[in-house]
């Protein structure tokens, strides 16, 4: 056996076992079930700057809301759009956030804001760019939470939405936000959640308040993740579901720009949430998804048996990642083919997150400096 057919094994070797990470990692997203009529009445609290465009779809969503009780309160963050006028016009509580002192970060201020003028048992922080996806969506999502016992966090992920070419060439973006919250993996709830998601997050007013809400974790860059430590921190349940048939999003629709500084500011700090076990098996899937691509090549320059092997295994990665992109959104067949390109874009942006987290130390969001 030649040099080239033995480094082929091993790259083979790692490649397989790069597949069976990819397979434990990602074992199962769990949606909401459960139907029925909620008895619990809910404040919607939308933080909101310069939303004028995204936002104007989820109120659309909001008012067709069936079988349940709610209040939609708009904390606009120092919009110069027509933000506060769009809120209004679907009879939306708009207020200011005026609670951009020092140490806070711009959403954390707005959702506390929120939280202090809201009147209903329930609280529901959801991000601009989210939309329920049917009119049933917000009393299963109530409905659930009270199955659940009402207490803590019940958090979803909203299905993502690509349409533009760079949304569809941040396909891992998603995806490896959703395995590094820890809970989808072969472990199963045996592992502790990272925090809970941002865009749709619910929980009992009066739980909220013991813990001190948005005002405990007023300097974090990823509130979403904080808040979900603090309310474990109080032995307080933290479930994370895929929103499939609650709520999608388009997080970036505004350029390829907006898309790199909004993952930027998130991915490296977000990082730190991971169980050391899974981001073993996330770095492991990507090195074996690496290795993959690069075996097609190098098997170019050996036995057609290689040949063979190696496009096999490239197509497995491909159908691997195309099975995973049900769980987490709605993106073209294409994209997977390209799978080396994809984590060429994802590793690119989460070393340049890596940079302004760890040596520049802020990133421009929105128009202001956010320190990372």
């Amino acid at each position: 056996m030649d040099v080239l057919s033995i480094l082929l094994l091993i790259a083979l070797v790692i490649a397989l076992l790069g597949l069976l990470c990819g397979v434990l990692v990602f074992w199962r997203v769990p949606t909401i079930q459960h139907k029925g009529i909620p008895t619990s009445s809910v404040s919607i609290i939308i933080p909101a700057r310069n939303e004028e465009f995204r936002l104007k779809p989820l109120l659309e969503s909001i008012v067709h809301q069936r079988h349940v009780s709610y209040e939609v309160i708009v904390v606009d963050d120092g919009s110069t759009d027509g933000t506060r006028e769009l809120a209004r016009s679907y009879g939306a509580n708009v207020i200011s956030n005026e609670l951009l002192e020092e140490g806070w970060i711009g959403k954390s201020a707005a959702c506390w804001a929120g939280s202090l003028v809201a009147n209903n048992k329930l609280l529901l922080f959801m991000d601009a760019d989210t939309v329920f996806t049917h009119p049933d969506s917000l009393s299963n999502y109530i409905a659930s939470f009270e199955s659940m016992g009402s207490g803590g966090i019940l958090s979803l992920q909203p299905e993502h939405y690509a349409e533009k070419w760079y949304e569809q060439l941040a396909f891992l973006f998603p995806l490896i936000v959703m395995a590094g919250m820890n809970v989808f993996t072969v472990a199963g709830t045996r592992l502790k959640a990272g925090g809970s998601f941002g865009p749709c997050l619910l929980c009992d007013k009066m739980q909220y308040e013991e813990i001190g809400g948005h005002a405990v974790v007023r300097g974090a860059v990823m509130d979403d993740l904080a808040l979900g430590k603090a309310f474990q921190q109080h032995d307080l349940p933290v479930r994370c579901y895929g929103g499939k048939g609650i709520a999608w999003l388009r997080m970036y629709p505004g350029g390829l720009s907006d898309m790199v500084q909004g993952y930027s500011k998130s991915m490296a700090s977000g990082s730190a949430a991971t169980h050391p076990l899974v981001m073993v098996l996330i770095y492991t899937w990507m090195a074996g998804a690496l290795i993959a691509a690069s075996m097609l090549f190098a098997s170019g320059f050996s036995s057609t048996s290689w040949l063979g092997v190696s496009i096999g295994l490239y197509i497995l990665y491909a159908v691997e990642l195309a099975v995973a992109s049900k769980r987490v959104g709605r993106f073209i067949w294409w994209i997977f083919p390209l799978y080396p390109l994809l984590l060429v874009v994802f590793i690119s942006i989460f070393t340049y997150s890596l940079y302004l987290s760890k040596r520049k130390g802020s990133v421009q969001w929105k128009g202001r400096n956010i320190n990372v």
